[in-house]
Order: C-alpha cells, then structure tokens, then sequence
C-alpha cells in the first residue's frame, strides 16, 4: 500500500510540473515568438484600433461585406461555438432565419447558392475569415450600396483572397475586417 501511495505521489509530482509549469512556459515562449507577442496583432485604420486579424467582429450594414454569424455575440472573452448539431430543430431555424435575411439582403442571390458559412457560425464564434465564395456572394449588394462597380468590388475581393501557405493545409481565405477598411478606402 505504501509503495502505491508513493508511486501515485511521484506520478501526481511529476504531472503538476509538466502540466502546469512546463507546458505553460512553453506555450507562453511560443506566443512571445508570434506576431503581436501572444497578445494579438491589431488593426489600426486613420491611427485608431479597429480590431484584431484573427477576432471575427460584426458588420450587419448591407454596405459592408457581412462577418460569419457568432454563436458567442462576437465577445473575444468568451469564444465557444452553440453546441448545436445539424438536426436540433432550434439551430435549424436559426440558420433558416439567417439564410433568409441573407437572400433579402441579396436578391441576386438563390437558396442553393447561400456559401454555409454566412448562415452558421464557426467552432469559435470568432472566426474572422470568409471563404471567397462567401465574399462573391455579397458583392452585388455591396456593389449597389455603394454605388459602385461590380467589377471593382469583386477585383477587391479577389485582391483580399489569402492562399494558404501550402496548398494542402486548409483553404483559401478572405478577413472580413481587412476587406471592408480596404473597401472604406475605395473613392
């Protein structure tokens, strides 16, 4: 009995070292080498902070290219995704609801043309990327809001698609926030 209660103890020791000293202090060291020192990158548009690069926020005004919904309210302290699957009667409507202000905002657009991402939130509720279908598919509306081109807002986009770093790890990528300040800049 003894010799258990002082493996247990040796092993409890050696987990609390490794999991609360070490693991933390190599996460931190990791984040000091990373853009914005583990503390965000921020985006500064006319010398003030509008936002961070990778925290979602929301755009609702239809002379802007619309966010991914949050499940979270865009509330960076308290990221989390609704928890709902895809047969939950609730999240149905609830994407049913979104998919329709969405096609009334874009009346070019038909149901089976709606990117998924518009209408569901990510795993965050932070995610601040499009794909750039969901990007395509509100640049008539915006286009019209603003009163112009279609083609130049949709060059706009197509300038704000983001490759990923090899082809094979994930796919291509339009920040939302970045697109509509490059948007605010357009004369």
């Amino acid at each position: 009995m003894k010799h258990h209660l002082a493996s247990a103890f040796r092993l409890t020791l050696a987990l609390l070292v490794l999991c609360c000293g070490v693991y933390p202090a190599l996460v931190w060291g990791a984040a000091q080498m990373a853009p914005g020192r583990g503390q965000g990158v921020q985006v500064v548009s006319r010398g003030r902070v509008v936002g961070f690069l990778n925290v979602g926020q929301q755009f609702d005004r239809p002379e802007y290219f619309n966010s991914r919904p949050s499940a979270v309210g865009y509330a960076a302290d308290g990221s989390g995704g609704s928890n709902k699957g895809p047969s939950n009667q609730e999240y149905l409507r609830e994407v049913q609801t979104r998919a329709g202000a969405l096609l009334q905002q874009n009346p070019s657009l038909r149901f089976g043309q709606v990117p998924a991402e518009l209408v569901t939130s990510s795993g965050s509720g932070l995610d601040p990327h499009l794909s750039p279908a969901g990007a395509y598919a509100q640049v008539e509306r915006v286009a019209r809001r603003r009163g112009l081109p279609r083609a130049r807002v949709r060059a706009l986009v197509a300038a704000h698609v983001q490759e990923p770093i090899f082809a094979l790890l994930g796919p291509a990528t339009v920040n939302v926030l970045q697109l509509n300040l490059a948007l605010d800049s357009l004369k």
